[in-house]
């Protein structure tokens, strides 16, 4: 059953009120705390809307460490005193919560608050949990107007792994499989592009899978500053090929300098500078429909260095601009 554009639905969790540094009244004092609503009902005058997804059930299965159940609160925590440059009107939608094991439920329930909201017209954050939010951010997009009306979408992953594991059951190493199963399903074939892989981290198999679903991919060892060049080529190429953009961001591709607290740190990783400057560019093509935040555990943090490049990325995703236009 589709689900109604005009209803947005609620998380399984309500969101909590946002408190903050406060330096005065009026827009030069203005932080994201100010900016953020909790009414579901204010869904169509919102800039974007955030979604939590409480899951540790895929890093569990996938053999990681655990503990980005809690990455929603962090990153909230972290974004809460950002200082905004101009009003923006961001919507909490709340979080839904896998508590059960049952991490297939969640993931569709997720897809089902996910829908609303992109029919809205304002992207969407989602705020993870381990990398098996992207299957729920997908099932989400995958549901919505623009898609099923015959929209180009296209799947960009920021991540040191490929996620394209054949496992029994799915997982925080699955999603993206998945992904490619449910679009041959659909009869289409997955657009599907990652920036910032590891050799040392990805088995020759899963090489092969990505070479046999046609996956386009750039080395981590290619995403330094000196190529840049290499990197907003293969950005533009990216961009041409779709018109709707799901972008998963798992913080592993950074360097584990920056952020610590993931369930596997890079050893090498791509800069900061060259991350955001693919968030923004994403953000500000106003293609971006769904973009998910993957594996921060702030048991594993170091000084809120990874909740603070996670919140750092969200807020230059959500002020860059160039956002969809809202539909009639």
């Amino acid at each position: 059953m589709r689900t109604d554009p005009t209803v947005v639905t609620a998380a399984d969790v309500a969101p909590e009120p946002w408190t903050g540094r406060d330096d005065g009244p009026g827009p030069e004092h203005l932080r994201w705390h100010h900016a953020v609503g909790l009414d579901l009902a204010g869904a169509a005058s919102c800039d974007a809307a955030l979604v939590g997804f409480r899951s540790d059930e895929g890093v569990r299965r996938n053999k990681g460490r655990q503990g980005a159940a809690n990455g929603p609160r962090a990153l909230r925590r972290a974004l809460a005193s950002m200082a905004l440059p101009s009003p923006v009107r961001v919507l909490d939608s709340g979080d839904v919560e896998v508590a059960d094991g049952d991490l297939e439920a969640g993931q569709h329930r997720l897809g089902r608050v996910i829908t609303p909201l992109v029919d809205r017209g304002r992207p969407v954050v989602v705020l993870g949990g381990g990398h098996e939010v992207a299957y729920g951010s997908y099932l989400g997009l995958a549901g919505s107007r623009a898609v099923r009306e015959g929209g180009r979408l296209g799947v960009l992953n920021l991540d040191a792994h490929f996620d394209l594991r054949e496992d029994a059951r799915p997982s925080s190493g699955t999603p993206f499989l998945q992904m490619a199963r449910s679009e041959e399903l659909r009869g289409q074939r997955l657009n599907y592009w990652v920036l910032g892989v590891s050799q040392p981290s990805n088995t020759e198999r899963l090489f092969r899978t990505a070479d046999e679903l046609g996956v386009r991919y750039l080395p981590d060892t290619e995403c330094g500053l000196l190529g840049l060049s290499r990197v907003d080529a293969f950005l533009d190429t990216f961009l041409a090929g779709c018109d709707v953009v799901h972008l998963s961001i798992d913080l592993d591709v950074l360097p584990a300098a920056v952020a610590p607290g993931v369930s596997a740190p890079a050893a090498y990783g791509v800069p900061m500078e060259i991350v955001e400057r693919v968030c923004t560019r994403v953000a500000a093509s106003g293609k971006l429909a769904v973009c998910d935040i993957a594996e921060l555990n702030p048991d594993l943090d170091v000084d809120d260095r990874t909740a603070r490049a996670g919140a750092r990325l969200i807020h230059r995703i959500v002020t860059s601009g160039g956002a969809p236009s809202r539909p009639a």
